[in-house]
């Protein structure tokens, strides 16, 4: 904790002062939209602009001539769910102000990226003519709610999705600036009492100390990550009838390098509600968040660390104590798998949907596959919704049957597979962005990790694994974007073409993986992994998954010292 060095008393993070003094949000946005020759905003405003769904980055790519200032716009969908019209808004949007490319977030949203300052507001008007939005996309807020996005042969989801949409409302910040400098075009008067003195009735005048996440599962499947969320509710049912929900509480994945204050963290489960009660729930949740978080040290100011430094037992107390009843001892539940399901499947209501591959997430067009292209002219043509999924891939839903193979042979044409449309690591695999754009990238990873798992899929050929399923999960940084500290195998970027080796994840993401290499290079990777590999195809159990078997054997062993030797 940072003191003041004339008081004593604890010093406030910078981002704290710049909320205290502008509880509406709005910085210089409006201003510096309307300066034409002003290519980029100031540090406050960078801050400021998260809370708009915007980050301020440079193409990185092009630093030895100077930084090319270009923004990153992220949507709010909750659920992932994105109606036609929507997507197709979306579409336009990113040929005419982005790079023509759209990027799936592991949070099931979208991500517009390249957007240069003069095509800012046009990209954010776009997204709110169509219905949709981008505030609180970002920021010390309530993020995009997650939720099963598989329409399945149950309602169930639909059920389940039914209460993402009311958390997603119910816990968006109420500042009009948003509304204000996108959508009407004003500029934001400070001095005007109603603008200096707001608070916001939920989140108070300097909302969170950081940011917030909120998620739903439905066991056995849990493709969200549920656990890795601030905030989470797994589903209770007995068949399509949903009794209610177990609440978790404290999970979170972003560190720092060196520093170990900083560590991803499990959720702990509290206890079992009805689901009449998930708003209240959800507001106490977060309101604890916003009265105990740490507000001097950002790196320390997740909710995950209230969790492990109070208890799971006292943060019952204190919610229980806000909310006027009491939980439930949590009902039993048990996650099997995750991941994503690919191909033609049969929906509740007898329609069909399409899950598709997408590589790293980023829809676009290559030379050998238009899936962009394809993409709209299915959207066009058949109306399908579109479903994002939280491994970054996507879902063509409510396509009547007579439709299916006319919508094969559009895909087909542009090179896009309906069947087989990956191998096993591919279908099983997620990166962050990093470079070029993220500028809090370390290490490639968006870039590179469709070749790394090609080689790595070689080696299991080699050594009898072809047909293992293996998650395989990369980021740029340590902050986690991908949820590499779930994975089987995690890559995590410490430096130029340098990453960090975990292993020991399991199948239904409800474990963390381990350090188990400091420092391994990108062409490094495979001989780093086949004597690996190699000792799992010859120890395992029948059946017995590779995060089991590091779990049960190899991190069990003594880690040689070379491993996690800085460089």
């Amino acid at each position: 904790m940072i003191t003041s060095a004339v008081t004593g008393a604890a010093k406030l993070s910078r981002n704290e002062g710049l909320k205290e003094a502008n509880p509406v949000l709005s910085g210089t946005i409006a201003q510096t939209l309307r300066n034409s020759e002003a290519e980029r905003f100031s540090e406050d405003d960078y801050e400021f602009l998260k809370f708009h769904g915007v980050y301020q980055q440079d193409d990185r790519d092009k630093r030895k001539v100077g930084k090319q200032f270009i923004f990153m716009v992220r949507g709010r969908h909750p659920g992932g769910v994105v109606a036609p019209d929507q997507y197709l808004a979306f579409d336009e949007l990113a040929a005419k102000h982005g790079n023509n490319t759209l990027r799936i977030t592991s949070r099931q949203g979208f991500q517009f990226h390249g957007v240069i300052k003069s095509g800012l507001g046009h990209v954010i008007k776009g997204i709110n003519d169509a219905l949709a939005t981008t505030v609180a996309a970002c920021g010390d807020v309530n993020r995009n709610v997650m939720a099963p996005s598989t329409p399945s042969t149950s309602i169930l989801i639909e059920r389940v999705l039914e209460d993402a949409r009311l958390l997603n409302t119910a816990l968006l910040p109420k500042t009009k600036a948003y509304h204000q400098i996108w959508v009407e075009g004003k500029e934001i008067e400070l001095n005007d009492p109603a603008n200096s003195t707001f608070v916001d009735p939920l989140y108070g005048k300097t909302y969170l100390p950081r940011k917030f996440k909120t998620a739903f599962a439905i066991p056995p499947l849990n493709d969200i990550d549920v656990l890795t969320n601030c905030l989470g509710f797994v589903a209770i049912n007995e068949g399509d009838n949903l009794l209610g929900y177990n609440l978790t509480v404290g999970g979170g994945l972003g560190m720092s390098h060196g520093n170990e204050a900083t560590y991803p963290r499990v959720a702990d489960v509290i206890g079992f509600f009805t689901p009449e009660k998930i708003e209240a729930v959800a507001k106490g949740v977060l309101t604890i968040h916003r009265d105990f978080g740490d507000r001097t040290n950002r790196k320390h100011a997740r909710l995950k660390y209230v969790l492990e430094e109070k208890g799971a037992a006292w943060f019952r107390q204190e919610l229980e104590s806000r909310l006027g009843f009491k939980f439930e001892e949590q009902r039993p539940f048990k996650f099997t798998k995750q991941g994503d399901v690919f191909g033609w499947h049969k929906q509740f209501n007898g329609k069909y949907f399409l899950g598709l591959y997408v590589e790293t997430g980023r829809i676009q067009d290559t030379d050998s596959i238009k899936l962009k292209t394809a993409l709209r002219q299915v959207v066009e043509k058949y109306r399908t919704e579109i479903r994002l999924t939280p491994s970054q891939n996507m879902i063509l839903a409510d396509v009547d049957e007579t439709n299916r193979e006319a919508i094969n042979q559009l895909l087909a044409t542009h090179g896009v597979r309906s069947e087989n449309q990956a191998g096993k690591l591919k279908l099983a695999s997620m990166a962050c962005p990093a470079l070029p754009t993220c500028g809090l990238a370390l290490a490639e990873s968006e870039r590179v990790l469709p070749g790394i798992i090609d080689r790595i899929d070689t080696l299991l050929g080699e050594i009898g694994l072809k047909e293992e399923e293996l998650i395989i999960r990369m980021t740029g940084c340590p902050n986690g974007c991908a949820r590499p500290y779930m994975a089987e195998i995690g890559f995590v970027g410490r430096a130029p073409n340098k990453y960090q080796l975990y292993l020991g994840g399991n199948e239904g993401s409800t474990r963390l993986n381990r350090l188990y290499k400091e420092n391994v290079k990108n062409d490094e990777i495979v001989n780093e992994l086949r004597p690996l590999l190699g000792r799992f195809a010859r120890e395992r159990n029948s059946g017995e998954r590779f995060g089991d078997w590091c779990e049960r054997v190899l991190l069990k062993e003594p880690i040689p010292a070379e491993a996690t030797a800085k460089p």
